[in-house]
């Protein structure tokens, strides 16, 4: 540590604020003299430990503490900010001297901007959102002053800003009487030593971001009665743990986003009695089972009784039961389970798809794309056929096992559906063998009846592109003006469409001795 001969007043409550330094943020843990040195320091905790070089000591002597044993470092008061007030920060971001901007050169983002804070320059009061992000906000200010300057302000966004206390965020917050959203994402704050006090301030609030804070969620729910009305809180990576059941708070709550937290699997259970919940976002949480013993196999739990949309992405998903478990959610529709370790037999990740289609019936979105009727029904025959042998063995017809209704707990209502599969449909395909199995494939033309049928054998996994350039060749029809249906032996009297040309016979579920008609324009 060297001399550095410039010193700054540094405010009397500086131990627990905020500063910055080279672009990184930090907490003041210390100030004083750090001797032999002269002159005084600030001991500060970084928020990346990494950029720290120790504990908070220095020559033996313990000046502060720090939660990583890098994590911490002394620095000169010139080398540190400690922020601006909100209204400071506002006139910077929005107010430019327009003679100086145009004499520069800048980006045309920039310029765009700069020309909309000109625009603005002349009526804050009428300004619906705020973007201050990484602006330097410490505080609100005079008081009332921001009432006056920006009253009618629905979104505030303060990510990377240096406020260490809720009691600061309230100071801005309740002169923004219709604030609707709230980022306070890459925080540091203090939690409020009188909760109830702040009730009124956020009550009209109803989207929180809470990103990257270093939160646990004792804390969240300690803050939570500040939230009355709170819809969306996103809580992404934070130090979310093991989840308790939030008693009397967050019962307004509809989007919940806890992804990038390693959450204690079984807890997870513990917010399932929100009321209104219909969006969860548990991806990047180390997840690997979920269970609702409260029902049967088959049957809906009363747990999670509004969730619509689930979103599960980059888990430890093995198992096929933990699908069977979702199937149990009365609401949901919309679900996200991509980068699991789900496998099928065959080794192909779209008959994962297939699968997990088939076995949650309710379904309406799969990883962001729309289930088609025609989706739901390849996947649900497919399903059919592929565990049919295995339901003839656990008893078929007469009563399938306990274990096999476990295992497959829709198997009994799709073969309602569809009817049991057919003897020569029983057996497994090998693994990867699709592409090897031949259908024979009669081509009719209606349109046409003085022309023959044409009968083909076609690989299952022909894509429907390939065919129409097979009839293109016999026919002489550009394939463009080509329009093909087919029908089924299992489904005589109903004409299904074939409308995708990069989707295969088998995604169709096209079969041995189906009639595909074709027509064109």
């Amino acid at each position: 540590m060297g001399v550095d001969q410039m010193e700054l007043e540094v405010p009397e409550d500086a131990v627990g604020r905020r500063v910055s330094c080279g672009g990184e943020h930090a907490t003041v843990r210390f100030v004083g003299p750090v001797p032999p040195t002269t002159g005084l320091w600030l001991g500060v905790e970084w928020d990346d430990p990494e950029r720290g070089k120790h504990d908070g000591s220095h020559e033996g002597v313990q000046y502060f503490t720090c939660r990583h044993p890098k994590g911490g470092s002394f620095v000169r008061p010139a080398k540190v900010s400690f922020g601006v007030d909100y209204l400071t920060a506002v006139q910077q971001v929005y107010l430019f001297d327009s003679e100086e901007v145009l004499s520069e050169e800048i980006s045309v983002s920039s310029k765009k901007r700069m020309e909309w804070g000109f625009i603005k320059e002349r009526s804050f009061e009428t300004l619906p959102s705020v973007l201050l992000n990484k602006a330097e906000v410490n505080g609100p200010g005079a008081d009332g002053e921001i009432r006056k300057t920006t009253p009618n302000v629905k979104w505030l966004d303060l990510y990377g800003n240096l406020l260490s206390r809720w009691e600061d965020v309230a100071a801005i917050t309740q002169q923004l009487e219709q604030l609707e959203g709230l980022d306070l994402s890459n925080s540091r704050l203090c939690l409020p030593s009188d909760v109830s006090a702040h009730c009124q301030v956020f009550c009209s609030l109803k989207v929180l971001i809470l990103m990257k804070c270093d939160l646990t969620w004792p804390q969240i729910l300690e803050c939570a009665p500040m939230w009355p009305q709170l819809e969306d809180l996103y809580l992404d990576e934070n130090n979310i743990t093991e989840l308790q059941r939030p008693d009397g708070v967050l019962q307004s709550l509809k989007s919940l986003n806890l992804s990038l937290n390693s959450l204690v699997q079984d807890s997870v259970l513990s917010i399932a009695a929100l009321p209104r919940l219909e969006q969860l976002n548990l991806s990047k949480t180390g997840l690997s089972d979920l269970r609702f013993d409260d029902a049967a196999p088959g049957c809906q739990t009363a747990m999670f009784p509004a969730l619509k949309n689930l979103i599960l992405d980059h888990n430890n998903i093995t198992e096929w039961r933990v699908v069977d478990e979702l199937a149990k959610l009365p609401s949901l529709v919309q679900l996200s389970c991509r980068s699991n370790c789900l496998l099928s037999s065959d080794g192909n990740p779209k008959t994962v798809d297939q699968l997990l289609i088939a076995k949650v019936g309710q379904l309406a979105i799969l990883n962001g794309v729309q289930i088609h009727p025609e989706d739901r029904r390849g996947a649900e025959l497919d399903y059919i056929k592929m565990f049919g042998e295995e339901w003839l063995k656990a008893g078929g017809r007469s009563q399938p096992s306990s274990q096999f209704i476990s295992q497959h707990p829709r198997y009994l209502s799709l073969i309602d559906k569809y009817g049991a599969p057919e003897e020569g449909e029983l057996k497994k395909p090998e693994p990867f063998a699709l592409k090897n199995q031949l259908l024979k494939i009669t081509f009719v033309f209606p349109d046409d009846p003085e022309r023959k049928p044409i009968e083909k054998k076609l690989p299952a996994s022909m894509v429907v592109q390939k065919v129409k350039g097979l009839l293109y060749r016999l026919l002489k029809v550009p394939a463009a003006d080509l329009k093909l249906t087919y029908t089924s032996l299992k489904m005589v009297g109903t004409e299904f469409d074939i409308d995708s040309d990069l989707k295969t016979l088998q995604f169709y579920s096209i079969e041995n001795g189906d009639q595909v008609l074709v027509r064109w324009s």
